[in-house]
């Protein structure tokens, strides 16, 4: 299981948010590419990067923040947020971004995401954030009316690298990792589902590992950033 630390970007800042909800964040480090450094030094082998304000804007917001995280290390990133449409997708490909990860896109244009993971196999993520099992759109700031592994259905066979299925209700609540829901999803699929919202102790992790369900890994923010989480005890625990 690979184990993403993640930084959330509001202004150019890393942020954590509650619920989603861009008008309940607390500010971590106002230097984003130092962070990326520091989860590099702590061992993690990938990063985990989401442009909040591009995420309900539609187009990318926080590109200098995003270009000064790649620039600062070499581990691969893999970003979410606003990036909605084949140039789009090309232009952070080429900047050296890993993986794009597509959520509204998902949901409003699949012919584009098909199309993408087409063009740049292995190298295309579905986001599928979801409130009470509803997929949310928009920054989760409107619901597609849509259930989380329906549409996660809807792409086997389309060449997804993975799906990173967040809980919204438990993002940045520090309340535990739905288990129940992403072993779920990851049984219902082919495609690696990564698990992300609400991880709070190096517990979260042991049971998804514990699940029975070919889980691909767990995204983890705030429980990092307050120290609730080693890094290391995380990877320990991800590798066991």
């Amino acid at each position: 299981m690979i184990v993403f630390p993640a930084i959330d970007l509001k202004d150019g800042q890393c942020v954590r948010l509650r619920q989603g909800d861009l008008a309940r964040s607390t500010v971590f480090n106002s230097d984003a590419a130092a962070q990326a450094r520091s989860f590099e030094t702590a061992g993690f082998d990938w990063l985990h990067v989401v442009d909040l304000n591009g995420a309900v804007a539609g187009s990318s917001i926080n590109s200098s923040a995003v270009r000064n995280i790649l620039a600062a290390i070499a581990m691969p990133v893999q970003l979410g947020g606003g990036i909605r449409d084949l140039s789009g997708i090309e232009a952070w490909l080429v900047a050296g971004v890993a993986r794009v990860v597509l959520g509204t896109a998902a949901v409003r244009n699949p012919a584009l995401v098909r199309e993408a993971a087409r063009q740049f196999p292995g190298r295309i993520a579905v986001g599928i954030d979801a409130r009470n099992g509803v997929v949310a759109v928009d920054g989760w700031t409107a619901s597609a009316e849509i259930g989380a592994t329906e549409l996660a259905q809807r792409y086997e066979g389309a060449g997804i690298a993975a799906i990173i299925f967040t809980d919204i209700t438990r993002d940045g609540m520090l309340q535990g990792v739905n288990v129940e829901a992403t072993a779920a999803m990851s049984s219902a699929v082919t495609i690696p589902v990564i698990a992300s919202g609400g991880v709070s102790s190096v517990d979260d992790v042991r049971r998804l590992k514990l699940s029975g369900a070919p889980i691909a890994g767990v995204i983890i923010g705030r429980a990092l950033y307050d120290g609730r989480i080693e890094p290391a005890e995380a990877l320990s625990a991800a590798k066991d």
